[in-house]
């Protein structure tokens, strides 16, 4: 598989000359996965036969299979052993993501794209999505503050920002936000790590809404730009920036 090598150098970059053990091995199964062009169904060596091939315990195996299997690459097969599972391209996003170094340059150039969509949309929802679609919108930013956690926090606040670009009525724009969901989501689930004042989101949110029943595009451009930047203020300065 073609781009197991990507997510192999990912896992290197994060981990610049002194990469853990599980994640050089995470990195070789995959590097494996690619070489041998397995496909779909097929089976992985067995937890022995990686651990040679890796160089590494059975045990530092068994954690590298755990982490690729948590973002869907294999899966578990009673009697049979690890295989190969189906969505190579949600696997492959969600491990970048989870091994994304969120640093102040990614984190503005991923707000920085999310600024072009989400604000450039605000003349076409400002202009034709009703009223009860509005409304609908404020009652997923409701649930906001019902999250139990910080997991779920960023996945309420990724729902209302999927929500918004739902009012748009494009599908490519959907499935586009769809793909970059894992990335997205951890931005959002660090921010709150960093404040976690449900609250404060809720009531950013109710502005941009208050903005779109409004029909207030100006507004709607401003709350959202302020918004999609709060967050940078919590991130450390990086090396040798002015400050």
């Amino acid at each position: 598989m073609e781009n197991s090598q990507a997510v192999r150098e990912s896992v290197a970059r994060r981990h610049p000359g002194g990469s853990s053990a599980v994640d050089a091995a995470a990195g070789r199964i995959l590097d494996l996965i690619r070489s041998r062009q397995l496909n779909v169904g097929d089976v992985l060596p067995t937890e022995r036969e990686l651990s040679e091939i890796t160089g590494t315990s059975r045990n530092t195996v068994r954690e590298a299979l755990r982490a690729i299997r948590t973002y869907g690459l294999i899966e578990p097969k009673p009697r049979v052993g690890a295989v190969l599972a189906d969505g190579h391209g949600i696997a492959i996003q969600n491990f970048f993501a989870a091994h994304m170094d969120v640093s102040r340059s990614s984190f503005a150039d991923i707000q920085g794209f999310r600024r072009i969509i989400e604000v450039g949309i605000g003349d076409h929802i400002v202009l034709n999505a009703t009223n009860e679609q509005i409304e609908a919108l404020d009652a997923v930013n409701a649930r906001i503050v019902e999250s139990r956690s910080i997991e779920e926090a960023a996945e309420n606040d990724f729902d209302f920002h999927m929500a918004l670009i739902g009012l748009a009525d494009n599908r490519m724009l959907s499935d586009m936000y769809s793909f970059l969901s894992p990335m997205i989501l951890r931005i959002m689930t660090i921010g709150k790590e960093m404040r976690p004042v449900l609250a404060d989101t809720r009531a950013a949110h109710g502005e941009i809404v208050a903005a779109l029943r409004a029909r207030d595009r100006v507004a709607y451009a401003y709350l959202m730009s302020r918004h999609l930047d709060f967050a940078l203020r919590f991130l450390p300065e990086e090396p040798g920036s002015d400050t």
